[in-house]
């Protein structure tokens, strides 16, 4: 009897997963996003709304797991499934799920403390340092600053906001940037490992250009604050 008290206690969702079913707020927001990927798809959608084939380009996931977390994100109301044009769906945050902002930006911080397991992947997209990077610089953002710029990742552009302090960055090419600034991810989070000096960095692996140098530099010092005084 016992026994099957307990399996009624633990019946899979509507995704298969196990609810823990506790009063605990850690716990309630575990069987939210506690699953395996459901934390990184969240992540990559701080980036900005993503199409499935965009999503699908996680490492390792299998399409009909990525179409159960995004099933269940839905239904929990962390996201929400919208058309655009040609009938294409994207996926992209509520309110609600953009608030687990700070808490990746806290597990990246966390995370940061132990070195990845070998072998090492690449991300397939940088979508991932999209969300920890914005936390980041709102944290040191002086909130006077105001600038509108692209941040070019190995290749991949990011448009970088900040509007009287408010930093947004999302995925993408930005419009009419005052300044670009390109840099490298490996470099990135070896400095917010503390494995190179943010002078080595900004020396080596930062390229500023654009109509508006001073922008450039102050984006480029924004970062450094940021990365040094958040992530390491």
């Amino acid at each position: 009897m016992l026994y099957n008290i307990k399996l009624l206690h633990e019946k899979p969702n509507m995704s298969g997963t196990r609810r823990y079913r506790l009063l605990c707020p850690i716990a309630r927001a575990l069987d939210r996003v506690g699953d395996r990927w459901t934390l990184i798809i969240l992540r990559d959608l701080h980036a900005g709304p993503a199409r499935f084939s965009e999503l699908q380009t996680l490492p390792g996931i299998a399409s009909n797991l990525l179409t159960d977390r995004l099933r269940q994100l839905e239904t929990d109301g962390l996201i929400r499934r919208s058309l655009v044009e040609y009938g294409t769906s994207v996926y992209g945050l509520t309110e609600l799920g953009a608030r687990t902002g700070d808490l990746l930006f806290e597990l990246a911080a966390f995370g940061a403390h132990f070195p990845p397991d070998d072998p090492v992947k690449r991300p397939a997209n940088l979508r991932t340092i999209a969300v920890t990077l914005q936390v980041a610089c709102q944290r040191v953002v002086d909130d006077t600053m105001s600038l509108e710029a692209e941040l070019i990742v190995d290749g991949e552009a990011f448009s970088f906001s900040v509007v009287a302090g408010t930093v947004d960055i999302k995925a993408g090419k930005a419009v009419e940037p005052e300044a670009v600034v390109v840099t490298s991810y490996e470099p990135m989070v070896a400095v917010a490992d503390g494995r190179m000096a943010m002078e080595s960095f900004i020396a080596t692996h930062l390229e500023m250009s654009g109509p508006d140098l001073e922008q450039a530099q102050a984006l480029a010092g924004l970062i450094g604050r940021a990365i040094t005084t958040q992530l390491t």
